[in-house]
């Protein structure tokens, strides 16, 4: 039996390898085509306060519910409802359970950049029928792995998270060795672009927006951590970490190459800009990086993924199916069901290409409604426990940051996601009438929500049907 709790390092660990998937590896072509270094300077610092306020809203709720297990679903359940936490849950469970489809799509395309030729394809762009058995064979390791308890696959994810953050490091110390003012200082309001600094402003919140994404990670696996309070600090430390390594390599990266020869480069961009630095072994140390982050970033989604639904099915929100552990402690069957789920996303990704990653980016705007509901949830709870100022301060600035986030996302990927709501939402309907003997006991504030999503729904359909998919 592994009943083995994960500690303080590791939780740190699950959550930077969350956060620092294969976006950090593209992230200075993508912030220099839409910024020049002025606004992606303020960028930056808006991102950062809103994201600390975020991390801290977990800190505190750590401390004024200490009892409280399962982050996401089971904070937005005890603040607004059993409709609400089910609606958290289910939208938080499809965005991770469809995104890390991704890690292994970018894992496989970065093999294929050792293996293929122009003569021969062998994994392409991670959608061949080599990449998707490739990809199949790491779901189920992956699976036998959590299986065999949480704290054993946090410390392959420990071990794999210093791995690829060391490169990183390196990137960073050689960019700081490299660097000119002069080229940095080029063109610095970004006139070439033929828009605003506030403008560019906005267009680096769009990208910053989701690199962020996984902050919550100690949070959802709060029950299996060996004290509560390194839950909170564990999410302050992993924020910090990658806020640090963020900026610094986009804002680094601006006095290696000038703006717009960084704006051309192909993805992922840390490779052209280290073969700039160190010739072209470069390329093949960011690659197997990226590689190695993928892979450490689908163990720890993986984890969190297994986690919601369980918790979810204990009070009669997802089906009681789910709520099971094995010898190890483990959701095992909500464990199956999310391997199932990725399973069948990979099918998608074979077939459907393009349709997949609109999938991805709507699902991905799933997780700012359960983002929003965090930092309400401590506002609300700090007033009902009149908890000190900078407590009711910490939690207005993250719901201030939620609704900010919920706006820059735009409001098609939002109405879209409604659509991806309501399969969840019979779900939860059939989940409470078996679990309520026979009955919804639903209140007054839950039927009006229901009413709202169904308008909502009708709206969607009209946004759906006009949808560019690409």
């Amino acid at each position: 039996m592994s009943n083995k709790k994960i500690g303080l390092v590791s939780l740190t660990a699950l959550v930077l390898s969350s956060m620092i998937g294969s976006g950090i590896f593209s992230l200075p072509q993508n912030m220099a085509a839409v910024a020049g270094s002025e606004a992606l300077l303020i960028g930056w610092a808006i991102t950062g306060v809103g994201i600390i306020f975020l991390g801290l809203s977990f800190f505190y709720i750590s401390r004024l519910k200490p009892e409280l297990d399962g982050g996401i679903y089971t904070y937005a359940r005890e603040g607004f409802g059993d409709l609400t936490g089910f609606l958290s849950a289910w939208g938080y469970w499809l965005c991770a359970t469809i995104g890390i489809v991704g890690y292994l799509v970018v894992a496989f395309e970065g093999i294929g950049t050792f293996t293929d030729s122009e003569n021969q394809v062998i994994f392409g762009q991670g959608n061949t029928v080599a990449s998707f058995i490739g990809s199949s064979v790491i779901v189920w390791l992956v699976h036998l792995l959590i299986a065999k308890g949480v704290k054993e696959a946090a410390s392959v994810n420990l071990v794999a998270t210093v791995v690829k953050v060391f490169p990183l490091i390196l990137f960073i110390a050689l960019a700081l060795w490299y660097f000119s003012p002069e080229t940095f200082r080029q063109d610095m309001q970004g006139s070439a672009l033929n828009n605003s600094v506030s403008d560019q402003v906005k267009n680096t919140m769009l990208i910053t927006l989701w690199v962020f994404t996984g902050v919550e990670g100690a949070a959802v696996l709060s029950a299996h951590a060996k004290k509560r309070s390194d839950v909170g600090l564990a999410t302050v430390l992993g924020i910090v970490i990658a806020l640090v390594l963020y900026v610094a390599i986009t804002v680094l990266s601006l006095g290696i190459l000038p703006r717009e020869v960084i704006a051309a480069m192909p993805n992922p961009s840390m490779a052209g800009l280290l073969n700039e630095m160190i010739g072209s072994s470069g390329k093949i140390i960011i690659t197997f990086c990226l590689i190695v982050s993928v892979l450490a970033s689908y163990i720890s989604w993986t984890m969190y993924s297994s986690e919601i639904p369980y918790r979810g099915a204990q009070n009669g929100a997802f089906p009681q199916i789910l709520n099971k552990l094995n010898s190890n402690d483990i959701p095992i069957n909500s464990l199956w069901f999310t391997g199932f789920i990725v399973q069948f996303c990979l099918v998608l990704v074979l077939l459907t290409g393009k349709s997949y990653e609109a999938l991805l980016l709507i699902s991905t705007s799933m997780i700012l409604v359960p983002y929003l509901l965090i930092g309400a949830y401590l506002l609300k709870l700090a007033f009902l426990q009149n908890a000190a100022w900078h407590i009711k301060l910490t939690g207005f600035m993250a719901t201030l940051y939620g609704i900010w986030i919920l706006y820059a996302a735009g409001l098609d990927y939002l109405l879209i996601s409604v659509s991806l709501y309501v399969p969840g939402i019979a779900l939860f309907l059939h989940s409470r009438y078996r679990h309520q003997g026979g009955k919804f006991n639903l209140n007054k504030w839950e039927k009006g929500l229901l009413l709202v999503f169904a308008l909502l729904f009708i709206w969607a359909i009209q946004v759906l049907l006009n949808f560019d998919w690409g």
